[in-house]
């Protein structure tokens, strides 16, 4: 799964993933503009209610994560967002854990805001709808490969070689994952471009 769980990762990795992802709720909050509040939580509802449908891989399963595409419209604001839904999943779900938030804050948010400033120039006002399907596509790529790569590195940063087997498992279980994403996020903008093309305006970050 793209939870981290409580136990899993050092108490110098945890401290330092806790301290990067106060300081992304910190900026993002500041960015978060209030004409943006209403798309903040749509997506942040789609991220909770994706991230909490688990489908069976093997002896483990994944989720929809969408933290690519709600990057790429809500730049910073996408950790305050994606906190609130990951405290909540992991008090009513006990999805992860409060212990480990900020490391999987951090995972799923960071990518989010990777995908918000490689891509926001595909989304100007002279966007085309193949513009905006490659762009929405490209997040959902940047998206979950790098919540994958985050959550290897802090796995690796915390058990070193103990760790190779299950991360190379978790990288080619979220294969799909990363297509599935791909191809949600195309059709979300493209279909935001068509009927609230107000919602891709530029995000000051």
């Amino acid at each position: 799964m793209m939870h981290l769980a409580d136990g899993v990762l050092g108490a110098p990795v945890l401290l330092a993933s806790a301290a990067l992802s106060a300081a992304g709720v910190a900026i993002g909050l500041r960015s978060l503009r209030e004409d943006r509040l209403p798309l903040a939580a749509l997506l942040g509802a789609a991220f909770f209610v994706a991230s909490t449908i688990h489908v069976p891989v093997g002896p483990s399963s994944v989720h929809l994560v969408l933290n690519g595409l709600a990057g790429l419209l809500l730049g910073w604001a996408v950790f305050p967002v994606l906190c609130v839904a990951l405290l909540l999943q992991a008090a009513l779900f006990s999805f992860g854990g409060f212990a480990v938030l900020g490391a999987n804050l951090l995972a799923v948010a960071l990518p989010g805001v990777a995908a918000h400033y490689l891509l926001r120039g595909q989304l100007g006002p002279a966007a085309t709808q193949r513009q905006a399907m490659l762009a929405g596509a490209a997040s959902g790529v940047i998206g979950i490969g790098g919540a994958v790569l985050m959550i290897g590195s802090l796995l690796a940063m915390s058990g070193g070689r103990s760790f190779g087997e299950l991360i190379v498992l978790f990288s080619l279980a979220h294969l799909p994952v990363m297509a599935v994403d791909a191809a949600i996020g195309a059709f979300t903008v493209a279909a935001l471009l068509r009927m609230l093309p107000q919602s891709l305006a530029p995000v000051q970050s």
